[in-house]
């Protein structure tokens, strides 16, 4: 297959993916029953469980941490957000971007990066992976799917504070609230049950 064929085809599941997205979003309640809100701060919504991405489904059997809950400590939002924003910026500096067509024959892998590199998928484990073991609970360590501002398939890592859901992203050093990011925001982990996703539905696309 060329790659403009690869392309073209990729995008064609793109806009049928965001045209189904669309149609659930309208469907579905604003937010899901029991649904974690808290006053004066600005968390992503999480509404009806769906299922995890495809490349997700054996990432908690491979990395415990991924899906793991109430291991870490306590710590101030400027603590957390200062040790968030060293680590993203660190790893966005020394971990090359590599697709997984590059990497691993066009599957779509979702691993820890190699010493070539990884995608974003790959970068978000990574730097989850860091702030647990650097004490972050796992439960505030939140991957996400996303269309980034050109609705290009992306996936972030979202860091949830009294101060509301801060996004940890390859694409930038600078760690911003969602909302300012201008992504639409599909689905997200569910910090109870992280081995659980929810539709999100938000920003972006659905503003």
């Amino acid at each position: 297959m060329t790659r403009r064929n690869f392309a073209a085809r990729a995008w064609r599941r793109i806009a049928s993916g965001l045209a189904a997205l669309t149609f659930a979003a309208m469907i579905l309640p604003p937010v899901a029953a029991g649904a974690e809100t808290v006053a004066g701060t600005s968390w992503l919504p999480m509404r009806q469980t769906m299922a995890a991405p495809k490349g997700f489904r054996d990432v908690c059997s491979r990395y415990d941490w991924a899906c793991a809950s109430g291991r870490g400590h306590a710590m101030n939002t400027d603590a957390t957000l200062k040790l968030a924003k060293t680590t993203n910026s660190q790893i966005n500096r020394t971990t090359r971007q590599v697709a997984d067509d590059r990497q691993y024959g066009g599957a779509d892998t979702w691993a820890l990066p190699t010493a070539r590199g990884g995608d974003c998928e790959d970068f978000v484990l990574l730097k989850k992976k860091v702030l647990v073991s650097q004490g972050i609970p796992p439960e505030t360590l939140l991957i996400a799917t996303v269309l980034d501002r050109k609705r290009a398939p992306h996936a972030v890592l979202i860091l949830r504070t009294d101060a509301g859901d801060f996004v940890l992203d390859n694409l930038r050093n600078q760690i911003k609230h969602w909302t300012e990011t201008g992504y639409t925001f599909l689905r997200m982990q569910d910090p109870k049950a992280p081995r659980r996703w929810h539709a999100v539905f938000a920003g972006g696309a659905f503003s």
